[in-house]
């Protein structure tokens, strides 16, 4: 016997084996994958699992868990996601309604590579999209395999050296993953125009990122943002995004431009075209958790003025990662 809490009301359940199940929203050490449970009375209720064997259950062993579930869920289905826009839109769909987590990569250890497959934040939750992606178009399925890919998608030239060698500018992250082959910035194919920005929010505002105290990696990152500033990056204002989101393909990856002084990306996710209009699937912190928006693209950047447009990405899934 367990306890199922959802929102609003609990019952009581049977099942083969001794474990708690619990929802709370949000729960960190939760995972939910969009799944239902169906009552006696025929109602039915989202939930998220979290499994107590012995005691609190070790995170990577989560991780773990959830990677297997996946790698099941996927080969069932494999018929159904066999291009990569399928591939990328099931996966995403696959954590809907995993609890959203701000500060994902911590601030209290040195640079090292944060596997979470529990909880997302907007970058990790499209990292850990596309890293999956490739590594089941790769044929692969270890875990092992997905620490390695995530690492090269998430730092310059796949090495991770310090804090600066992460890609914390999505502009650069698009720029670094495009070299790798892993993406291909199609902004300006799409119909984008030039976008103008010198990076330095990063830097000048140290106290919203601890890692900058540090005299070197602030020196660092602002050798990062020179590098970035030289660019031509390219993006597609809001006010032309529902002229042109007839060529945004469901599962590209959409990057939200912003009106704020020295930053190019406020917030990622992915395309999902619903009833032939584009929407974002994304790990939404006002929301709490992965969500597929109820407004469209184009309504969404318009509730905002600091949004200012997108820039569009697509996995390209060519080469050996």
């Amino acid at each position: 016997m367990l306890l199922l809490v959802t929102p609003g009301r609990s019952r009581t359940v049977r099942t083969p084996y001794p474990c708690t199940l619990s929802y709370v929203q949000p729960c960190p050490l939760s995972h939910s994958n969009g799944r239902h449970l169906a009552f006696a009375d025929g109602t039915e209720s989202q939930f998220s699992i979290y499994l107590h064997e012995g005691g609190a259950l070790n995170r990577q062993g989560q991780d773990r868990r959830i990677f297997k579930e996946l790698i099941i869920l996927l080969d069932k289905k494999k018929s159904l996601v066999e291009s990569p826009d399928q591939l990328m839109l099931e996966i995403g769909k696959f954590f809907l309604g995993s609890p959203y987590v701000a500060g994902a990569f911590g601030t209290k250890r040195a640079e090292h590579l944060v596997v979470n497959l529990r909880e997302h934040d907007c970058v990790t939750f499209v990292e850990n999209v596309v890293a999956l992606a490739w590594l089941i178009k790769s044929r692969r399925r270890s875990f092992e395999a997905f620490r390695r890919l995530l690492q090269k998608i998430r730092y310059r030239q796949g090495r991770l050296e310090d804090y600066s060698s992460r890609l914390h500018y999505f502009s650069d992250w698009i720029y670094d993953n495009q070299k790798k082959g892993i993406v291909r910035d199609v902004t300006a194919e799409i119909g984008g125009g030039p976008l103008r920005k010198t990076m330095t929010f990063m830097t000048t505002n140290p106290d919203l990122y601890p890692p900058l105290k540090n005299v070197v990696n602030l020196q660092r990152m602002k050798s990062v943002e020179r590098k970035i500033s030289t660019r031509s990056l390219f993006f597609i204002p809001k006010k032309a995004v529902r002229r042109l989101e007839d060529r945004i393909g469901s599962g590209d990856l959409i990057a939200i431009t912003t009106n704020t002084g020295g930053l190019d990306v406020q917030h990622v996710g992915l395309a999902a075209r619903v009833k032939n209009r584009i929407h974002l699937l994304h790990a939404s912190s006002a929301e709490g958790r992965v969500v597929l928006s109820k407004d469209t693209l184009y309504r969404y950047l318009t509730k905002s003025n600091l949004r200012s447009g997108i820039m569009v990405a697509r996995v390209t899934m060519t080469l050996d990662a």
